[in-house]
């Protein structure tokens, strides 16, 4: 079974009824992220998580059958996360797939990986498995999202705040569902007892704007500004923004540059596009100049080396958490002056 973030919310119930393996792909990894949360929310019996890494399992393929079939210390019921880069768990799902006896979920979020690769082949022709590949979102999918999460939540969002939400949020569906989230609690709304939401109540909660967001300081960095760079970490920390949010931003704009200069090709200009395929590829008027600037700093070799120092600085912040911000600060100023040399 094959999925891709507009037709997820209408297989999710299906899959996790009738699916017990599951691969996350894309370059929207909190797009997957949260896909995978929506499985696991929807399975009948979800019980305990167990947590393992594409480096251990490529190490051990046989681990993740074991694991998979292997009794909860309690008995209870369990289901895995794999965390893996590309194809590091390919073996480890096919000895898993061929091995015998009732297993638990499993689930793979895999960065860089997408449905052409081979573990997504090895699993998307099976009606046990799911392959959800997931593309940098736009403004009007992620605003939907918002909606729907408003609705869940008992909020009546107009769409002029489920877009603001959406952009203070950077784009991304988790840090959207947190606001959301909140915003409920602040307005005391449920599906019971709904609620209707206007800016006030926004401004209350302490949401992001768009000029406290992220943006200013990703652009400073992919745009090799480097005398920006002061005041835009000075405003990260004295808004208390969050490292993990903030470095995803990033890797969104690196993942939608890719996108972009592969529609483009090597000799493409910006000005070949219509209004609706810079629409489809996220490029808005306010963003378009930046994007071009990004785009002349970042060609594809340059691309191909920063995703990977990217996915090893996210694998840092989640490890260091209380040194997160200190971490994230270093490396954007290196990679603001890598972007900056021709």
């Amino acid at each position: 079974m094959k999925a891709t973030q507009r037709d997820f919310a209408s297989v999710a119930q299906r899959a996790a009824q009738h699916c017990s393996t599951f691969f996350f792909c894309g370059p929207d990894e909190a797009g997957a992220a949260a896909a995978l949360q929506r499985v696991v929310e929807l399975l009948d019996d979800p019980g305990e998580r167990v947590e393992m890494s594409g480096a251990e399992l490529r190490r051990d393929p046989v681990l993740l059958g074991d694991e998979a079939r292997s009794g909860s210390l309690f008995g209870d019921s369990r289901h895995i996360l794999v965390r893996a880069s590309g194809d590091e768990a390919h073996d480890a799902v096919q000895n898993h797939l061929a091995a015998h006896g009732d297993a638990c979920p499993v689930l793979v979020l895999a960065t860089s990986a997408t449905d052409k690769s081979r573990t997504a082949k090895l699993l998307e022709k099976r009606k046990d498995a799911l392959v959800a590949m997931f593309w940098p979102p736009d403004l009007s999918s992620v605003a939907a999202s918002v909606r729907s999460m408003g609705d869940a939540a008992g909020l009546r969002l107009g769409g002029d705040l489920a877009e603001r939400i959406a952009r203070a949020a950077g784009l991304d569906v988790r840090l959207a569902q947190s606001e959301v989230t909140k915003l409920a609690l602040y307005c005391d709304a449920s599906p019971q007892s709904p609620k209707t939401v206007d800016a006030s109540d926004l401004e209350a909660i302490g949401a992001a704007t768009e000029e406290d967001g992220f943006m200013p300081l990703v652009n400073a960095v992919l745009s090799g500004e480097t005398g920006k760079l002061d005041r835009e970490l000075h405003r990260m920390r004295e808004h208390g923004m969050n490292p993990v949010g903030l470095l995803l931003a990033v890797e969104r704009r690196a993942a939608q540059l890719a996108q972009i200069g592969a529609k483009l090709g090597p000799r493409g200009s910006l000005d070949n596009l219509g209004r609706g395929e810079k629409a489809q590829l996220g490029i808005f008027f306010r963003e378009e100049r930046d994007i071009r600037t990004q785009l002349k700093n970042w060609h594809r070799h340059k691309l191909e080396r920063l995703g990977p120092r990217l996915m090893q600085l996210h694998k840092a912040l989640l490890a260091n958490s209380q040194s997160a911000e200190v971490l994230l600060s270093q490396e954007l100023v290196e990679i603001a002056r890598f972007a900056a040399r021709r």
